[in-house]
């Protein structure tokens, strides 16, 4: 299965929530976070160096739970950015 290639947004957007999420960790290791997550370190690690910016909405979801983050906050951080407007 050929993939289709990410938009430069979809990227961008993929290395906000990286850093959003390295930045919940803090002192954690992604071990221990990943495990609470019911998810591999591998596929923690990355999300957060933007390898895998658009992970599943049940993997973002056990991490936000994991980290004790909000939905909200994760969209808030990441979600599209705003249309420029025309000239």
């Amino acid at each position: 299965m050929v993939r289709t290639p990410l938009t430069p947004e979809e990227r961008a957007r993929g290395e906000r929530l990286g850093a959003l999420l390295r930045d919940a960790r803090g002192g954690r290791s992604m071990a221990e976070v990943a495990i609470e997550a019911g998810i591999s370190a591998e596929t923690l690690r990355k999300i957060e160096t933007g390898r895998a910016p658009t992970p599943a909405f049940f993997t973002v979801a056990a991490l936000a739970r994991a980290l004790e983050l909000s939905l909200d906050a994760i969209e808030e951080a990441c979600g599209a950015a705003p249309l420029s407007a025309a000239s």
